[in-house]
């Protein structure tokens, strides 16, 4: 079974241009933000992790598919899936709804960086076991 994250977001003015529809920089303004609650619900929250530790986790990829437009006032439910965590990056897929509107779908990898020497680093082992606890279990044969 897969486990996911899931938080809501309401599309407030700013996030809209003159039509009451989102925007979508203000879409993946929303999405970051998503991404900085994840990390602070499993442990590591980013004013923790880039102040202290001086890492973090900077996107290197990023797709969306817009399937319907969203307007101002909707509540929108962000679905964040681990779907694969290597050695220094891990890729999410992202569902957005509306009720049971799909609304948009996004693909992100994240990689763990010094930020100091703004290099790749492997996950801390506590971290990549939390990010491997999000992945389906494989199936007993």
């Amino acid at each position: 079974m897969t486990v996911s994250y899931t938080t809501d977001r309401m599309l407030h003015f700013g996030d809209c241009d003159i039509s009451g529809t989102a925007y979508y920089p203000a879409y993946l303004n929303l999405l970051n933000g998503v991404i900085e609650e994840f990390w602070s619900a499993i442990g590591y929250p980013w004013h923790e992790i880039i102040w202290k530790e001086r890492w973090g986790t900077p996107t290197v990829h990023l797709t969306c598919d817009f399937s319907k437009p969203s307007f101002f006032g909707d509540n929108l439910t962000f679905e964040l899936t681990v779907t694969k965590v290597g050695k220094s990056s891990m890729t999410v897929e992202h569902k957005v709804l509306c009720g049971e509107e799909h609304r948009w779908s996004g693909k992100q990898v994240l990689a763990a960086s010094w930020l100091d020497k703004h290099t790749s680093m492997p996950w801390p082992d506590e971290v990549r076991a939390k990010l491997l606890s999000f992945l389906p279990a494989e199936p007993a044969e």
